[in-house]
């Protein structure tokens, strides 16, 4: 991978298996918006970012080298030999060919306190209503970032709501859920900087005893905000494409399940 400054946007070359449809719009963030030119625009890190793909280029609009440095090249794991891997996972049977078709899928290297509050926020929902929500949540709470952009707020500033002042976003039943999490981050109780440094079911039983995280929102929250890329979150789609593995995940999975697993569940989707 390497890129170059172009007037006021950074230009990638040479970055593999990386489709921005199938990777900022698939469910694992919430805060992405297709435009009508391709690009994708949405709010990570304090960021705001346009991407786009040109060629075999891909376009990050009006970035600073700090940013991209900073904080982009990990949140798209860039460095990440891609290509490699779905290599290794074409030796299953079953994604042998999965992969050709939905080639591209990345998991994102999300903010483990933002990826948790959106996976609570997740259950029982549909995406549609997960990112209004999440929208509602930034534009009262978030940092302005100018031209209707806003950060996702911090635990600090959530830990002063209510369940009522949750409640009146539109989370529903998932209110008290999310005033108890943020007051314990606030408070330390909970320590997501604690998580992500221990094994992966140490973690996992970590956020599990957090009051309104069940084992789905765990496994998501651990694949897509704490870089375990062995978590494999099991959906009702998911417990159908086990049906195909009667004796466990293959050995080529070992380490990367949470990424085989996202060509799986888009196989599901389409084909189930």
């Amino acid at each position: 991978m390497t890129y170059e400054r172009v007037k006021n946007d950074i230009v990638v070359k040479g970055v593999e298996c990386f489709d921005l449809d199938l990777t900022l719009d698939c469910g694992q963030a919430f805060r992405w918006v297709k435009q009508e030119d391709g690009s994708y625009s949405g709010v990570a890190g304090g960021y705001y970012l346009n991407i786009m793909k040109d060629g075999d280029c891909f376009i990050f609009k009006d970035t600073s080298e700090e940013a991209f440095e900073g904080f982009w090249r990990h949140y798209f794991d860039l460095d990440k030999d891609y290509a490699a891997i779905c290599e290794r996972l074409k030796e299953d049977e079953l994604l042998a060919s999965t992969i050709d078709t939905y080639y591209g899928i990345r998991i994102l290297n999300q903010d483990s306190w933002e990826a948790l509050c959106s996976f609570v926020i997740s259950q029982q929902n549909n995406i549609k209503r997960i990112k209004l929500i999440i929208n509602r949540l930034c534009a009262a709470y978030g940092k302005d970032l100018g031209g209707g952009s806003y950060t996702f707020p911090s635990a600090e500033t959530l830990s002063k709501l209510s369940v009522e002042d949750f409640e009146a976003l539109g989370t529903g039943y998932r209110a008290k859920y999310l005033e108890r999490l943020s007051k314990g981050v606030m408070s330390g109780e909970i320590d997501l900087n604690k998580i992500k440094a221990l094994p992966l079911d140490e973690a996992r039983k970590e956020l599990l005893n957090i009051y309104g995280v069940g084992i789905k929102v765990a496994n998501c929250a651990l694949l897509f905000g704490f870089e375990f890329y062995s978590a494999f979150p099991v959906d009702v789609w998911m417990k159908r494409v086990m049906e195909y593995y009667p004796d466990g995940l293959p050995e080529c999975f070992e380490g990367i399940e949470g990424i085989a697993q996202q060509y799986l569940f888009h196989w599901a989707r389409n084909n189930l």
